[in-house]
């Protein structure tokens, strides 16, 4: 009979499996089905790829589990199934494995490295109905394997810990910089893990065999429990439509021994290798007796922060140039909306944003494509505006149009740019735009967008990789005042501070009661508000605004002051009816927040200098 696996590892290095995924991709089974499904309707498939690589010299076996949960079985409309599936994935690698293997039982991360809505309670349940069905069939251990963020591993670990006390092995996915998604050092994320109840904790995918041992290399030694390592077979390559691997298997058997001298206790590997790759692993670890180490818990020290000997100081308040946070604290401040071209023309915009300046604008707001219309890039125009009329561009970010590596690209562009004020908004869906057959990307909710900008005001990448320098982004959050409960919205806009947001900008309004009521639900929050007011052009358009674009509400009063106006007199009407509402919005905020309609920023210009007025504030000659 086999030693318990704990004892086992206690004298041994054991040789894990390979990739199943990507095997079967091998194979001839499609990308876009459930590989998990096969359990059911191909177990004799799944059983002879646990076969090969009993075969090759696997002594660990890994279930066909990985993403058999509730969430991913969901999108193949098998989310009723996760119990058979899980059962049958254990039986199919028991009846190959024998008495000669041990079994340990795959729970992928659910997040999977996204910024999903996929909430804790939902994790937690989704995590427990898995290792329930896997823990019922019988396995000698659990394997929770791809996991990016401290966070999401330690419930799982906690949930597998309250089921059960057999061996755990913990893997986090790392690249090279050796940090968690969540900014966690691997030293501190190991001492963590290892302190929830981890029998062993290692690394598994996201990078080949050098990535793994360079995130190693960063314990420096200190171990707090036996390590394990599955690394991909090199970075994919898509060629001609399929996907390859470029390391093979006498590299994998090269790195073996050395990932066995760094203190790991079980090796295989994960996408791109076979079972070639196992048998390289296996003969290179054929009779190799590893050194005793003695586990030591890693002091509860937070490791340093890795940043670039020359990161960039920090420059102090006296030194900078005041930002929207700064200057609204002070006195009344003026953010103008102009929305970027829908051609190729920006000499009017142009021309809009030098009047805006000479008003006395504070800062000029670009959107990011707004209502999923097409529009030139805000990051040019926004560079535009800094270089040619000094006018401070706060540029808008949308979670729509890019992915987390879109997204990172697009604010290290706004740094290099010198542009540092971002207001982050979920966006429009693409279906309602101009281009309704585009995808809507949505890999970061507008909370998840707000504390990955941060992140990187800290020198940390999205990755958790070191950049070298900080970021000095002033973040700002949308505020959708309109709605039957003031105080459900109060509370959304609480969680966006708690995310790092340090101002807010409302959605227009159009009524002075309402922004009496915004000025008393929000006194207790520490962050300014700019409230929203866009100057109505004519009926016609107060008319659309109220019944057909989401999130502004008119009152009756003002519709039935609109009624019927067109032209000048509608502009004008509009332009009254603002001021009246600037009126009331400065005796509760120091932050305005002019949206131009139609590119009539005269409009807007007339609205700045009504604030000035009011206010007493006394502009240079320079922006008369």
């Amino acid at each position: 009979m086999k030693p318990d696996l704990r004892k086992a590892l206690d004298t041994r290095v054991l040789v894990g499996d390979g990739a199943m995924g990507t095997f079967l991709y091998q194979m001839g089974f499609p990308v876009g089905i459930s590989y998990e499904e096969l359990n059911l309707v191909s177990p004799d498939v799944i059983r002879d790829v646990h076969r090969r690589y009993m075969e090759a010299g696997a002594q660990v076996l890994e279930t066909n589990t990985f993403s058999a949960n509730f969430d991913k079985l969901s999108k193949y409309g098998l989310e009723s199934q996760v119990n058979e599936i899980n059962r049958a994935g254990v039986r199919i690698a028991r009846e190959a494995a024998g008495e000669e293997c041990y079994v340990v039982g795959a729970v992928g991360s659910i997040r999977g490295g996204k910024r999903t809505n996929v909430s804790t309670v939902e994790l937690k349940k989704y995590f427990e109905q898995q290792l329930q069905a896997i823990l019922g069939e019988g396995v000698d251990g659990i394997l929770l394997e791809t996991f990016y963020d401290v966070e999401e591993l330690s419930l799982a670990l906690s949930i597998t810990r309250r089921l059960t006390s057999l061996p755990v092995i913990c893997q986090f996915a790392v690249e090279d910089v050796a940090r968690t998604l969540d900014g966690y050092t691997m030293p501190e994320a190991f001492r963590m893990i290892q302190q929830e109840g981890a029998d062993v904790i290692g690394f598994n995918c996201r990078t080949g065999p050098n990535g793994i041992m360079s995130a190693m290399k960063t314990l420096e030694g200190h171990l707090p429990a036996p390590m394990s390592v599955y690394p991909n077979a090199g970075v994919a390559d898509y060629v001609d439509g399929e996907y390859h691997y470029g390391a093979g298997p006498d590299y994998f058997g090269q790195m073996a021994l050395k990932f066995a001298d760094l203190g790991s206790r079980i090796i295989g590997g994960c996408c791109g290798t076979t079972p070639a790759h196992i048998a390289a692993i296996a003969k290179a670890l054929e009779g190799y007796i590893p050194q005793q180490v003695a586990y030591e818990p890693i002091p509860e020290q937070p490791a340093p922060l890795v940043v670039h000997e020359h990161l960039a100081e920090e420059q102090s308040q006296e030194e900078r140039e005041p930002n929207l946070v700064d200057l609204v604290k002070q006195r009344h401040t003026v953010i103008v909306e102009l929305d970027p071209p829908r051609d190729l023309d920006i000499t009017k915009f142009l021309q809009g944003a030098e009047r805006l300046k000479q008003a006395g604008a504070d800062a000029l707001t670009l959107a990011d494509n707004s209502l999923a219309v097409t529009r030139m890039s805000n990051m040019a125009l926004g560079h535009l505006v800094q270089a040619k009329t000094g006018l401070r561009p706060l540029v808008h970010i949308a979670c729509r149009d890019r992915n987390l590596i879109g997204t990172q690209s697009h604010m290290m562009g706004f740094d290099a740019l010198g542009i540092d004020h971002v207001l982050a908004v979920t966006g429009d869906p693409a279906r309602f735009g101009d281009l309704p057959g585009s995808s809507s990307v949505y890999d970061l909710t507008s909370f998840e967008i707000i504390r990955m900008i941060k992140q990187l005001n800290e020198g940390i990448a999205f990755s958790g990789k070191p950049l070298k320098q900080k970021a000095k982004f002033v973040v700002g959050a949308a505020f959708n005042p309109h709605g039957k409960h003031l105080h459900k919205a109060v509370a959304r806009l609480e969680r966006k501070i708690a995310a790092g947001a340090d101002y807010i900008m409302t959605q227009p309004v159009y009524d002075p009661e309402l922004i009496r009521a915004v000025g008393e639900a929000t006194s207790h929050l520490d962050v300014p508000i700019f409230m929203g007011i866009m100057p109505l052009a004519s009926g016609r358009n107060a008319e659309y605004l109220h019944n057909e674009v989401p999130g502004i509400q008119l009152s009756d009063d003002v519709r039935g002051r609109m009624a019927g106006l067109e032209g000048e007199e509608g502009r004008a009407m509009g332009v009254q009816i603002a001021k009246e509402l600037l009126d009331v919005a400065m005796d509760h905020f120091n932050g305005i927040y002019l949206m131009t309609p139609f590119m009539l920023y005269e409009m807007s210009a007339q609205l700045i200098e009504h604030v000035w007025a009011r206010s007493g504030r006394q502009l240079s000659p320079l922006f008369r």
